[in-house]
């Protein structure tokens, strides 16, 4: 494992956060509160759930681990008559999203939870796509974050316990009371988790196929509800 000595206030910040927003599949997403900054990645399997989405007229969608908002901005951005809801454990980063929402004008009135994982949502609420990009990073596996990253960005949207995956876990084993019949959760990971949700996902009934990025590398996968 590398270790940095360098200091945050030796390491400039990223663009993303001095400029105070960034670009995502076409949504104007502020960073006011300093969440994880979107990545091309999660651009790539955003806009693959967003063609999914739009098989679904009327679908209703929940942003979880949702930071800026700027998957659940991207469908409401890009899908006609869907609802879009947010939940994030940090409660400054959802007035970013509200913020971010408000940008994009009337398309929807969602709801806003405070919630780790799925504990802050009421007990009945079932989705039809739940879109998670949750803390997956590894201690063990540091020296792929980037100096900037690890100096500014936060850790508690980059780094899990259990190898990365214990709020994987989490996600996938409460997706069936929170999927609707044919619901699906679309999850990013790293390589290394593919084969543990496969299992995870297989133990409790649910279906699970892992997809590349555009850079070739396993990097989400879509967990069904029959």
């Amino acid at each position: 494992m590398i270790l940095y000595h360098t200091t945050k206030m030796s390491i400039p910040l990223p663009d993303a956060y001095e400029h105070g927003w960034i670009p995502f599949l076409g949504a104007h997403i502020q960073l006011d509160s300093r969440p994880l900054i979107p990545r091309s990645e999660t651009e790539w399997w955003t806009e693959k759930a967003i063609e999914a989405i739009k098989q679904h007229p009327g679908a209703r969608v929940l942003d979880i681990f949702a930071g800026s908002g700027c998957v659940g901005c991207a469908v409401l951005l890009h899908v006609a008559n869907v609802h879009v809801d947010f939940a994030e454990l940090d409660a400054q980063h959802l007035a970013t999203v509200r913020k971010n929402i408000v940008r994009l004008g009337p398309l929807s009135t969602p709801s806003f939870y405070i919630s780790d994982v799925y504990e802050g949502l009421p007990p009945d609420e079932r989705y039809d796509f739940i879109l998670a990009n949750p803390p997956y990073l590894s201690d063990t596996r540091r020296e792929r974050v980037e100096p900037t990253v690890l100096a500014h960005e936060p850790h508690q949207a980059l780094f899990a316990d259990d190898d990365g995956f214990a709020l994987i876990h989490r996600t996938i084993a409460g997706a069936p009371e929170r999927l609707l019949p044919n619901g699906q959760l679309w999850i990013e990971h790293e390589p290394e988790h593919t084969e543990r949700i496969k299992t995870t996902a297989t133990s409790i009934g649910l279906e699970a196929s892992t997809h590349r990025d555009q850079y070739g590398v396993e990097r989400y996968s879509v967990i069904i509800k029959r």
